[in-house]
């Protein structure tokens, strides 16, 4: 199959970069920079995009590509295209000059149009482009020509045709660069020539016979199954691999929504009949071990650690009948293995994630199938198992649940609070017809108290947010511009209906530079 090979250099929308060449119909990989080239050669890739990252080329022990890759790419006509990091770092090593630039550019900027053939073709003169530098180009190697500018970066695009490589400052992978796409297609098709070769229905089948492979005949499996799309999908995919060998435990953190627990059983157990549903309570011990804890990141890890905890019991319970359970399996999906940096040893760490957050002495293998896609895909992949629609269309989840909703330490007030908020937020979007064209949609929790007046009485209570954003993928979100009537709805029920809760505040951030959750 045609491959386009993407090189990780840390940035964080370096899977997003692979998401939209296979939304070309061409396969990607991603591979860390220092990838031998031997591997790439194996690979044989049609092209090779370079990520973008969070260093400076001309630091000490920044990454790099040696010349023997250079060479490589040069002997086999490889083309090659630089994206932020990327494009600085081709001109570094070619003999160009990068350095940094007292005027730094984030967010979207006008790109004014010098070359509109090539790589530009089908841009106008001037177009919007997503910017994040504080570097940039300031001489070109020698064979290279500028295709684009900005009003502080005069080489925001470049061309080097006799050897087909590529730099862009801009991010074009990004849905705020409006015809990115258009980049990524004419060096796909133009230039690497790639067929398009990638389907859904080939990575269906594909996973299915690699999950039948590496489980085997006789070894059983168990999975996290929280009732949200990705756990769902992944059982689907497990089930149609081995069948009844598949045990799908839900576990009950106390983190859920409201009702939460009794929905998923109901869904799983009664409309989806599976066989191996087993059900553990561990809301007790959760909360005992989150008591007083404030900061997010431990919050996260004594989560996951807690839930490998209650796993490995139930395994050791559930091996008594059924023996033969070595694999864990988790519904992990891209976004989770970006913001945990899970890819490069260069990238930059923004929060960790419970999936992945696996204790040394783990004694199950840990099986991830859909490790390689995004939530819009692994929802089109669940519509083709024919899962659910109240389970395809269900807004994401985060692992640790609630926890990472309740700013600072949690408690059982305050996660009831919260559920009842929320509650009543969902309620008023589907009321609204706007549940499903939302990407996520959902209250948090602050542990700061303001005076309020209700009736006669001064009240000092808690406040809530409230968070919808409109996505694709979740590595790029707008706040949603939700109807004023609808607002003034939902926060007039949650304050008369909700106690602990005097005040609704809307969230009008973005992503970047906010992420979607707030913890």
């Amino acid at each position: 199959m045609d491959t386009i090979l993407v090189m990780d250099f840390g940035g964080q929308y370096c899977h997003l970069i692979a998401r939209r060449i296979r939304d070309l119909g061409v396969y990607s990989e991603i591979l860390p920079y220092n990838v031998s080239l031997e591997k790439i050669k194996a690979i044989n890739p049609k092209g090779i995009i370079l990520s973008g990252g969070p260093n400076s080329v001309y630091e000490k022990g920044s990454p790099q590509l040696t010349e023997e890759f250079y060479k490589y790419v040069s002997d086999e006509d490889i083309p090659i295209l630089g994206i932020c990091y990327g494009h600085h770092l081709i001109v570094h090593q070619l003999n160009g000059k990068v350095e940094s630039k007292e005027h730094k550019e984030y967010g979207q900027t006008d790109l004014i149009i010098i070359e509109d053939k090539g790589l530009l073709e089908g841009f106008n003169k001037k177009e919007t482009v997503w910017m994040s530098h504080g570097d940039q180009v300031k001489q070109l190697p020698a064979g290279f020509n500028v295709l684009a500018k900005t009003a502080t970066c005069p080489i925001a695009a470049y061309i080097n045709n006799q050897k087909n490589i590529f730099g862009v400052q801009f991010h074009p992978e990004v849905v705020h660069t409006p015809k990115g796409n258009i980049i990524l297609k004419n060096f796909v098709s133009k230039y690497a020539k790639a067929n398009k070769e990638w389907k859904f229905e080939d990575w269906i089948e594909q996973t299915i016979m690699g999950i039948k492979e590496r489980v085997g005949t006789n070894n059983r499996v168990i999975l996290g199954l929280s009732g949200g799309v990705d756990s769902s999908v992944a059982a689907a995919l497990i089930h149609r691999a081995i069948g009844d060998r598949l045990h799908s435990i839900f576990v009950n953190n106390g983190m859920l929504r409201k009702n939460e627990a009794n929905q998923v059983q109901k869904t799983f157990k009664d409309k989806l009949r599976y066989r191996s549903f087993h059900y553990v309570d561990a809301e007790e011990l959760f909360l005992n071990k989150l008591k007083d804890i404030e900061d997010p990141e431990e919050k996260r890890r004594i989560i996951g650690h807690t839930f490998i905890d209650v796993f490995e019991k139930k395994t050791i319970e559930l091996e008594k009948e059924y023996p033969d359970i070595k694999f864990l399996a988790q519904g992990t999906i891209y976004p989770d293995r970006v913001e945990t940096s899970a890819t490069s040893n260069a990238s930059a760490k923004i929060k960790s994630h419970h999936n992945l957050t696996l204790p040394d002495n783990m004694s199950l293998e840990v099986l991830e199938p859909l490790k390689d896609l995004y939530k819009d895909e692994v929802r089109k992949i669940g519509v083709k198992l024919g899962l659910p629609n109240e389970i395809i269309n269900r807004h994401p989840f985060p692992g640790p649940g609630l926890a990472v909703r309740i700013i600072g330490s949690i408690d059982k007030e305050k996660l009831n609070i919260l559920r009842d908020a929320d509650e009543i937020l969902i309620e008023e979007i589907r009321k609204a017809g706007v549940y499903e064209s939302l990407w996520q949609a959902f209250c948090v929790f602050l542990p700061l108290k303001t005076v309020g007046i209700m009736g006669d009485y001064r009240t000092y209570e808690y406040i809530c947010a409230i968070r919808a954003v409109e996505s694709l993928d979740a590595m790029t979100a707008n706040f949603a511009k939700l109807d004023m009537d609808l607002l003034e709805r939902i926060g007039t029920r949650i304050i008369n209906e909700v106690k602990g809760i005097n005040r609704v505040v809307y969230d009008i951030s973005n992503k970047p530079p906010s992420t979607i959750e707030y913890e």
